[in-house]
């Protein structure tokens, strides 16, 4: 490949990845409803995760020739600080959505990671200095006011929402600062989330109160559970570190919108305030989208002008 071409090329690898992430992030609350009837609470559910996370993830760094990269970041204190920060808010993130998925709110879920890309866009201004143009700012208004829409149409104040758009948003922060590829980062989070999720389930077990072994279907879900977690937080992370936040922003409108329509589908209240909301989301989205491809243009024009003077000379 010409050298020329390489970072466009690896910016369309992430552009893929991170689509594909938010795709399974999408339908992911249908599997957390199947385990949760079959009779499997919220908790035992956000402890397999973590749990079958780890292999999933050791297989990923096994792919990727990772291992040396794991040991020197468990030898760096700082990287493994910040790893801790990135575990703490990524579980408290699973614990909550897992919650509101299996009591009925998966549009007040789906609600909070409408919010999430403004706080990413928000996070890219003020600590990454990331500059927002005018067509970014018409997309962030118009998104605000689908986002106020919404709270309206709920009726509360969104704690559930919000505490989803912090945590996520909060994630995407501090991984995006982390010294280490999106397989061993992932990994290393897995192992500090499997030690507490290993002890709570044995007491569980202990108490008689594990699904584990309940019958085939649940123990298939519940390790199915790893992989549904580790694969497309590889895919953020590593997408996360090679994308702007705005554009990871305008991504993350892809699961929501899935989720949005699993809870219309599933008979959650949808009243009018809701589909104004809706229209000016996607609006803003559609507006963003058009700048980006206007950017991407100029970007691919000049590009090609660079390598036709190279060429000539």
């Amino acid at each position: 490949m010409p050298p020329s071409s390489a970072p466009g090329a690896e910016a369309r690898l992430a552009l893929m990845a991170g689509i594909g992430c938010y795709l399974i992030w999408g339908f992911v609350p249908l599997a957390f409803q199947v385990m949760g009837r079959l009779g499997v609470g919220s908790w035992e559910i956000l402890a397999h995760r973590s749990l079958w996370g780890a292999p999933t993830a050791l297989l990923l760094v096994l792919l990727a020739h990772q291992g040396r990269q794991v040991l020197a970041v468990v030898g760096k204190p700082k990287v493994l600080a910040w790893l801790c920060l990135s575990s703490a808010l990524i579980a408290a993130n699973w614990a909550i959505f897992i919650t509101a998925v299996n009591s009925g709110r998966v549009l007040e879920g789906s609600f909070g990671y409408y919010v999430t890309p403004l706080v990413n866009m928000a996070s890219g201004a003020l600590i990454f200095r990331e500059r927002i143009d005018r067509i970014g700012a018409i997309s962030i208004g118009l998104a605000a006011i689908g986002v106020a829409f919404q709270g309206w149409a709920l009726g509360h104040l969104p704690l559930i929402s919000l505490a989803l758009a912090l945590t996520f948003g909060g994630y995407g922060i501090v991984r995006k600062q982390v010294q280490a590829d999106a397989q061993t980062g992932l990994f290393v989070e897995c192992l500090i989330l499997s030690v507490p999720s290993a002890f709570y389930l044995a007491w569980l077990a202990g108490q008689g109160a594990g699904h584990f072994t309940a019958s085939g279907a649940t123990m298939f879900w519940l390790i199915a559970a790893g992989p549904l977690t580790a694969l497309p937080l590889a895919l953020f992370s590593w997408c996360a570190r090679r994308l702007p936040m705005s554009v990871m922003a305008f991504l993350q409108f892809i699961g929501p919108t899935i989720g949005f329509g699993i809870g219309i589908a599933q008979d959650e209240p949808f009243t009018s305030l809701h589909a104004v909301s809706f229209a000016f989301i996607w609006t803003g989205a559609a507006v963003f989208a058009w700048g980006a491809w206007k950017r991407s243009r100029v970007v691919l024009r000049a590009t090609r002008e660079i390598a036709a003077a190279s060429e000539a000379k």
